[in-house]
C-alpha cells in the first residue's frame, strides 16, 4: 500500500510527474495504433513507465534534499540538477523509442 499512497502523493502535488501520467495515459491507446503486436506495445508502454519511475526517484531525492537543509547549497543543487538531468535521458530514450515506432509504422 505505500507504493499507491507514493503515487497518489506524486499525483497530488507534482505537476510534472501529472504531466508524465497524461503522456502514459495517451500513450497506452496510441501504442495499439502505433506497434503491430504486443511484445512492440509493451516496449512503447514500458518506456512511459521508466520515465514515471526516474521522475518519482527525482522527486524523492528533491523532497529529501529539502528537508535536509532549507539554506541554498551548491552540492544539493548539483546533486538535483544530476536527478533532472536523469529524467531528461528517461524522456529522450522515450522519444526515441515512439518515433522509432510512428517512423516503422508509417514509413
Amino acid at each position: 500500500m505505500a507504493s499507491l499512497a507514493g503515487l497518489a502523493e506524486a499525483l497530488r502535488t507534482e505537476q510534472a510527474f501529472r504531466q508524465e501520467a497524461a503522456l502514459l495515459a495517451a500513450g497506452i491507446p496510441a501504442s495499439f495504433l502505433l506497434a503491430p503486436d504486443y511484445f512492440r506495445r509493451g516496449e512503447l508502454i514500458a518506456c512511459l513507465l521508466a520515465v514515471l519511475a526516474v521522475e518519482l526517484l527525482n522527486t524523492a531525492i528533491e523532497k529529501l534534499c529539502d528537508r535536509t537543509t532549507p539554506q541554498i547549497d551548491p552540492v544539493i543543487k548539483a546533486i538535483k540538477d544530476m536527478g533532472s538531468a536523469a529524467v531528461f535521458c528517461a524522456l529522450c530514450m522515450a522519444g526515441i523509442v515512439w518515433i522509432g515506432a510512428a517512423i516503422e509504422r508509417f514509413a
